[in-house]
């Protein structure tokens, strides 16, 4: 069986649904069980929701667990609903890597914005500035700046879809909400993506590299 997630809240309660508090791992140990759901599983009405790796970029959030089940399972294809999980361990995502992702999003399609506008490096401004900020080479503050000169102008060429979407993969970099930052920025880079032709091999791409972040 692939690795299964669980996505949760920065409080370790449900974030994509319901408000249940969740037993976390403590140190080298595994959390609780949780209570063993009763009835029929069904999809989000009554069971553990979790995803494989290939399903979490639709539910990035501000904690990621390796999660263990058993029991009934319903598959979806976004989602996979079981009667018992446990969470097993805390992935390497935080806000750090969360905002790294979304500047690997962004970077990753910019090839394509610059091909088109060689001489705009406004985006890729943007994104530099975001990663020095994750890694704590430049204050929280610098994103500000950095969103407000280039907005001012990125009207210049806004009709246009796939400036726009590679823009705006850049300007979710460059926010303050690292999670949403990261869940953001992946699909706008997906969208860009799909205008060139290449959403799957950019969504197999966004995968690997979110994986890479939750093992380091």
């Amino acid at each position: 069986m692939p690795t299964l997630y669980k996505v949760l809240g920065i409080d370790g309660r449900s974030r994509n649904g319901g408000d249940m508090q969740w037993h976390l791992p403590v140190g080298k140990q595994p959390g609780k069980w949780m209570p063993k759901i009763e009835g029929e599983i069904i999809p989000c009405q009554n069971g553990y929701h979790v995803v494989t790796g290939s399903q979490l970029l639709g539910w990035l959030g501000p904690r990621i667990f390796e999660v263990e089940v058993r029991g009934d399972q319903v598959k979806r294809d976004d989602k996979i609903v079981v009667r018992e999980a446990r969470l097993i361990r805390e992935t390497g995502w935080n806000k750090k890597t969360a905002r790294l992702f979304a500047c690997d999003c962004a970077e990753h399609i910019l090839p394509l914005h610059e091909s088109k506008y060689p001489n705009d490096s406004r985006v890729r401004n943007c994104i530099e500035t975001a990663r020095k900020v994750a890694n704590g080479d430049l204050p929280v503050s610098e994103l500000s700046a950095v969103r407000d000169a280039a907005r001012a102008v990125a009207w210049d060429v806004a009709w246009d879809a796939a400036y726009a979407a590679a823009w705006d993969a850049a300007w979710d970099a460059a926010w303050d909400a690292a999670w949403d930052v990261a869940r953001d920025a992946s699909r706008y880079a997906s969208k860009y993506a799909s205008w060139a032709a290449a959403y799957a091999a950019e969504k197999k791409w966004q995968t690997h590299r979110l994986l890479k972040y939750l093992k380091d």
